[in-house]
């Protein structure tokens, strides 16, 4: 009997619905904090994300299954056991974090941020001209599961949208354009708005640096839905500071967290908030990772791709 061991906390009925899709397997319930290591020894399949330091001497593990899109954490060269296959939750984050980027955005368009400011000083101040999400070309830099589902939110407030992936596609119904990454240094300066949705790699290691922060138009937004280490802060702190870049408005940061002394915290025009756009407040998100969760288990068990 394969032992599944799970990271994250589920409900009576989820739990429920797990067993009953995966029958004949042992079924253990813990949390990152809480798990210990002989539950982590006697596990087949770990669902959810372990501490990585804990699973190089794991012999039994054979499957983890994160709970995460991201999986730089586990990453690294003999941080899993030599025959342990590993996949991520992409595609289960789509609909929170594109929400909570859309949600970003509209509020740095409209000067919310400005207003919040003045109504702690208890400021009655008309902060003057805001723009539409209708007007403008956003540049979406990664069109995958995040990428495509902010395009389609912002497409239908009535953006025109380019897309850059990796690889090369016809245009989609999220995309009015879609161009590959050799083309970026060319749309950037067309952009009034660009919003990165990229894994961390190291090849995406302050993707967005000096030299193409220059390139965006003056006076336009940049978003960050994916990872903070695909963005050079010092750079975008420099624009902010020289009015060249118009505003910052992220999720995610590096370090993280924020250290206090940083001085992005006190910029005017940025907008950020604490990597909490992913996290299952959304319980639709869980839904989500359970759903992709037990089919990629399911079929691993099964012998198939």
């Amino acid at each position: 009997m394969k032992k599944i061991l799970v990271l994250f906390r589920l409900s009576d009925s989820q739990k429920a619905l797990l067993e009953q899709s995966i029958p004949g397997a042992g079924f253990t319930y813990a949390t990152r904090s809480s798990v210990t290591d002989a539950q982590l020894e006697e596990a087949d399949v770990i669902f959810g994300n372990p501490k990585p330091e804990k699973l190089s001497g794991l012999t039994r593990l054979r499957l983890l299954q994160l709970s995460t899109a991201g999986s730089d954490n586990y990453e690294g060269d003999g941080i899993l056991p030599s025959d342990c296959t590993m996949y991520s939750a992409s595609g289960a984050y789509g609909v929170a974090v594109s929400e909570h980027m859309l949600a970003l955005t509209l509020s740095f368009c409209k000067k919310l941020h400005l207003y919040r400011d003045n109504q702690r000083q208890s400021l009655w101040k008309d902060e003057g001209g805001v723009v539409s999400l209708s007007s403008m070309k956003v540049l979406v830099i990664g069109a995958g599961d995040i990428g495509s589902h902010y395009a389609r939110l912002c497409r239908a407030l009535g953006s025109y949208i380019i897309g850059v992936r990796r690889t090369a596609s016809s245009p989609t119904e999220e995309f009015d354009e879609l161009h590959t990454l050799d083309k970026l240094d060319q749309l950037l300066p067309k952009a009034d708005a660009v919003a990165m949705a990229l894994p961390y790699t190291p090849e995406t290691q302050h993707f967005m640096n000096e030299h193409r922060l220059q390139l965006m138009k003056p006076g336009a937004l940049l978003i960050n839905g994916g990872r903070g280490k695909t963005v050079d802060q010092q750079a975008v702190l420099a624009a902010l500071q020289s009015g060249h870049l118009g505003g910052f408005v992220t999720d995610v940061c590096d370090p993280e967290p924020l250290p206090e002394s940083d001085p992005l915290w006190l910029e005017k025009n940025v907008v950020l908030t604490p990597h909490i756009a992913g996290l299952f407040h959304l319980p639709q998100t869980l839904e989500f990772v359970l759903e992709l969760g037990i089919r990629n288990i399911k079929r691993f068990l099964e012998g198939n791709p």
